[in-house]
């Protein structure tokens, strides 16, 4: 899925060419594996946002993978960090939700959605304990509807997408992020290219 329909997103580099602060470091992490179905859907959101935006001085787009403690390195002395990522938490395949950074330090237990949240939640901790974690954390999470090896998403999670976008912006709007909208790049999706839909 390529084409996701979104609303013309207002730029607000305006506001921060008039000096009201510092830059802002932020990263924006796709986790998951590409390969294990809707594990993978991380990486595709953020593959989408680098192809429709352009994210203004300070903010950097990465695909995480699937991140072990080295992740502690990557989100040391950020001011906002978002992640986007699967998860196993119950809700409707395709439900996405805002997880802050109060859910996944003091209540991992209770968001632990795959193989690589408890990385995150170490790291988080870690950063914290090192009084050099992030400001502030979201994690855009979306409720997977099956990991099964392959790389398409299943029909639920390819349909959240779009809402997936919209919550990293408004997360950037809140912060005073700036970010323009791009048109005519193509998504380098590269591993969806040959990948065949989930069995009905």
């Amino acid at each position: 899925m390529y084409g996701v329909c979104l609303p013309y997103v207002r730029s607000i580099r305006q506001a921060n060419r008039n000096c009201e602060g510092p830059v802002k470091k932020v990263l924006i992490g796709g986790v998951g594996n590409i390969l294990l179905g809707d594990d993978g859907v991380g990486p595709y959101v953020l593959r989408l946002l680098e192809a429709m935006y352009e994210f203004g001085p300070g903010a950097e787009t990465v695909d995480l993978g699937t991140p072990a403690l080295d992740l502690l390195y990557r989100i040391a002395g950020l001011d906002l960090l978002i992640l986007i990522d699967a998860v196993d938490d119950g809700e409707r395949p395709g439900t996405v939700t805002a997880y802050r950074k109060a859910d996944l330090i003091e209540h991992a237990r209770t968001v632990r959605m795959d193989p690589h949240s408890s990385a995150l939640s170490e790291s988080l901790l870690a950063a914290e304990l090192l009084d050099n974690g992030p400001q502030d954390v979201v994690l855009v999470g979306i409720t997977i509807g099956t990991c099964d090896s392959g790389c398409s998403l299943s029909d639920a999670v390819e349909k959240a997408v779009g809402a997936a976008i919209r919550m990293v912006l408004e997360e950037l709007d809140r912060h005073r992020v700036p970010y323009t909208r791009r048109f005519g790049v193509r998504p380098d999706i590269w591993w969806a290219h040959d990948c065949q839909p989930h069995p009905a």
